[in-house]
């Protein structure tokens, strides 16, 4: 089904998202660059770009049967964007000559890519010749068969030897939109009934969670704009209920959110009542989103641009009875949502990030009161950012007691004949959580 308004040709879309694709091997993030495409191209864009980077490993192993020298980069970021889109059939989102034709005309109308048309063509057509042959010939590639780049597979086969394949599996699928109900102004049943009345399909997973059968733009979110809902996903809201659960107090609990922005679990914190926040966060243009989400549900915090790693700047020595330090990782446990993310990292990220991690569970340690509470998650399914740092620490810390805690939790998958980890909750992203306590000295 076509994606693109029918009022914008598709070569438009195309070429947009051809040099979408050059700016992320450039290093830059997909949200940043769809953030600087043209407002009226950049819905069509979006969903082409998407669907681009979850088959960019089979269309570069594609491109290269096709071509084995490779064509300038302008040149090489078209042909992948239409070898991306063409390349499954049945996901497709135009019917292959469709998306030849106009791919052929992008390059035309494109000064700089015109000496290429043909060339172009010539490639695409005879992968429509070809299709069936050049599929199997890329299948014997992991890199092209799961859409990874090899060091990424190398490590969830190492991490996690009976489930790599449904975790890569899960990655190349679609996100469901999930919504937090802010149980503070309205129950989740009664929101279920919102949804029902405006005739949209939803289910209830967990206890604030809602997911809907079809994503819609915020403002278009029943209760939204006067904060009833927030987007997060379903495994994000484990986390608030998780710190708190158990921390009882006649005063509000003072908690620290160590790296806010932008400001879901802050404010999944104070929905829970009982608390006061302080939400920190490096960036500053990040405290602002904090804040503005903040605002649209009528919830206060504390928010200071700041180093957590670095408390003498921020810090004014009181102990917190709870903090909830979701650290800088690799993201790898939100790929489906992120589909770019595993172009952009290095295999040396993992273990760059793991130390950063290390260092700031360490440094804001000493800032927790005896018999208070420290979660740790990231959103990652590798091992060294999560299990292997939680041992680590716990082996290096005496007062520490690692609480029963959620441990690695998959991203969802539709089996399929593979094997379903047990700790598998419902549709939600990859993550990590381990609880820790502090025994008094």
């Amino acid at each position: 089904m076509p994606v693109t308004s029918p009022s914008i040709p598709l070569w438009r879309q195309l070429q947009s998202t051809a040099h979408v694709l050059l700016d992320v091997r450039n290093g830059r993030s997909l949200t940043q660059v769809l953030d600087d495409v043209d407002r009226t191209l950049r819905p069509g864009v979006q969903a082409l770009a998407f669907h681009v980077m979850r088959v960019q490993g089979r269309a570069q192993a594609l491109r290269r049967e096709l071509a084995r020298r490779a064509p300038p980069p302008a040149v090489d970021a078209l042909l992948c964007t239409a070898l991306a889109l063409a390349a499954d059939s049945e996901e497709a989102p135009y019917e292959a000559f469709t998306l030849v034709d106009q791919a052929v005309e992008a390059a035309k109308r494109d000064p700089s890519l015109r000496p290429s048309a043909s060339f172009i063509n010539a490639c695409l057509r005879r992968f429509l010749r070809e299709r069936e042959r050049l599929m199997a010939a890329t299948d014997a590639d992991p890199v092209a068969r799961w859409n990874h780049p090899a060091w990424w597979i190398k490590r969830l086969k190492a991490d996690h030897p009976l489930h790599w394949e449904a975790i890569l599996a899960a990655n190349n699928a679609k996100a469901p939109m999930a919504l937090r109900v802010n149980v503070a102004r309205i129950s989740p049943a009664h929101y279920l009934q919102m949804l029902e009345a405006a005739g949209l399909a939803a289910v209830r997973q967990g206890e604030t969670a809602i997911l809907l059968e079809r994503a819609l733009p915020v403002q278009d979110i029943p209760g939204f704009t006067d904060g009833l809902v927030s987007v997060q996903d379903a495994g994000a809201q484990l986390a608030a209920p998780l710190l708190l659960q158990g921390l009882a107090s006649q005063r509000p609990l003072e908690v620290l959110d160590a790296c806010a922005a932008p400001g879901g679990k802050t404010a999944h914190l104070l929905e829970q009542g009982g608390v006061r926040v302080t939400a920190l966060d490096i960036d500053s243009q990040r405290c602002e989103r904090i804040e503005a989400n903040l605002q649209r549900l009528g919830l206060s915090a504390k928010v200071l641009a700041a180093d957590a790693g670095e408390p003498a700047s921020w810090w004014d020595g009181a102990l917190f009875d709870a903090i909830l330090l979701d650290a800088p990782c690799t993201a790898s446990g939100i790929v489906r949502r992120h589909p770019d993310v595993r172009w952009l990292r290095r295999e040396s990220d993992v273990d760059q990030l793991a130390t950063v991690q290390a260092r700031l569970l360490n440094t804001l340690w000493p800032l927790l009161r005896p018999g208070g509470r420290l979660l740790y998650c990231t959103c990652s399914v590798f091992r060294a950012e999560g299990s292997q740092q939680i041992k680590a620490f716990v082996a290096n810390n005496t007062h520490a007691v690692h609480l029963p805690s959620p441990g690695h939790l998959m991203p969802h998958f539709r089996a399929g004949g593979r094997t379903v980890p047990d700790n598998y909750t419902g549709d939600h992203d990859g993550f990590f959580y381990a609880l820790l306590e502090k025994r008094p000295a």
